[in-house]
């Protein structure tokens, strides 16, 4: 996989990974990871939420 960043977005990553004293994928990394499992999260409590508020329809529809 290959991402592009503009120069500044670069440059803070660079900067951020030398304060920490990892590599600038080690940090893309864990941000990704990161992102994943709140997204997923996220999802599904949404779709938690609309099954409950659709259950009665659900049922219906699965008879």
């Amino acid at each position: 996989m290959e991402l592009h960043l503009e120069p500044a977005v670069r440059d803070a990553l660079d900067d951020l990974a030398d304060a920490l004293d990892r590599s600038p994928e080690d940090v893309v990394r864990e941000a990704v990871y990161r992102y994943l499992r709140e997204e997923r999260a996220r999802v599904g409590a949404v779709a938690g939420r609309l099954a409950e508020e659709h259950a009665e329809l659900l049922r219906r529809l699965g008879e």
